[in-house]
């Protein structure tokens, strides 16, 4: 008797427990992986065709202008003819946000994101920059694999947010270990420095995502995750937004401009994103982007 009213219970859980879990098969998740690998590469999202555009207003430089009016041509030609915004179509970057009562069916969810990646890079004839080994240099032949941030959140939604990153800018990128005394100005130093590093080679105009806090890897993902975040809006904490402005400013004051033939437009936007730090360091982060900012997103 005993016996048959444990197992009873542990299947009234387990029911209980399936009833409260929503399930998404695999085959939802990599046709939207796919869709969004194509799309990411194809149309930049409205936040950044609108700051192009401004940014072609506000030029001083003639030459500038004109590199920025041909930018504006270039997404356009890109969005009515179905090609890429540029040839770099960049290594998949997702960030997954995967509720906790979701049960993925059918497949790992790992395994489909690189599926839609892969169907995504080849049925959109998008660049395969992927190599497998770091010094043999073969290409996978498909993008994959991805890499892939994973945040498991409260709720029965999954949210995946992709951002194919190339790397002219990626290259760019840099991570400074700073000391808590080195203050806002250590900061902005910092920043400068590798803006002023990058020049030509980041493609400018930049849109920079920077990472403060956290500890070493924590401060990339922080910049990385930056860089999707709409360029409208500035951070949430009145002392980050200021100093936001403050490095936007500076850093267009650098001369570098589009192209990197001179002008006021050398960053289109810089977002700053922050976490708790140990008390004894200050790691920050610098993400450099070109102006081919792309991220689609789509939740389940």
């Amino acid at each position: 008797e005993i016996s048959e009213c444990l197992v009873g219970s542990e299947m009234c859980i387990r029911d209980r427990f399936n009833a409260a879990m929503r399930t998404i098969h695999m085959d939802e998740i990599i046709s939207n992986i796919r869709e969004m690998c194509i799309e990411a590469n194809l149309t930049l999202s409205p936040d950044m065709q609108q700051v192009i555009k401004q940014a072609q207003e506000r030029e001083d430089s003639p030459l500038g202008k004109q590199i920025l009016g041909q930018l504006c041509e270039n997404m356009e030609i890109a969005k009515e003819d179905r090609i890429p915004i540029c040839q770099d179509t960049g290594m998949a970057i997702v960030f997954v946000k995967l509720g906790q009562d979701v049960h993925i069916e059918g497949m790992n969810l790992t395994d489909a994101i690189n599926e839609g990646v892969r169907q995504g890079y080849t049925d959109g004839y998008l660049r395969k920059s992927v190599v497998k080994d770091p010094l043999l240099r073969e290409n996978t032949k498909d993008n994959t694999p991805a890499i892939i941030h994973y945040d498991i959140v409260p709720g029965d939604k999954l949210e995946l947010l992709i951002a194919p990153k190339g790397f002219g800018s990626e290259n760019m990128s840099r991570i400074f270990m700073l000391k808590p005394a080195d203050g806002v100005e250590g900061i902005k130093a910092s920043v400068l420095q590798a803006v002023r590093d990058a020049g030509p080679n980041a493609c400018p105009p930049m849109v920079i995502g920077v990472g403060l806090g956290g500890d070493f890897e924590k401060s990339a993902i922080l910049a990385k995750t930056a860089l999707t975040r709409d360029i409208n809006q500035g951070s949430p904490l009145p002392h980050i937004k200021k100093l936001e402005e403050e490095l936007l400013e500076e850093i267009n004051q650098t001369g570098i401009g589009p192209g990197g033939l001179g002008g006021k437009t050398t960053a289109l936007a810089i977002n700053i994103e922050t976490y708790p730090t140990h008390i004894a360091g200050m790691p920050l982060a610098v993400n450099i982007c070109c102006h081919v900012n792309r991220h689609a997103k789509r939740i389940l």
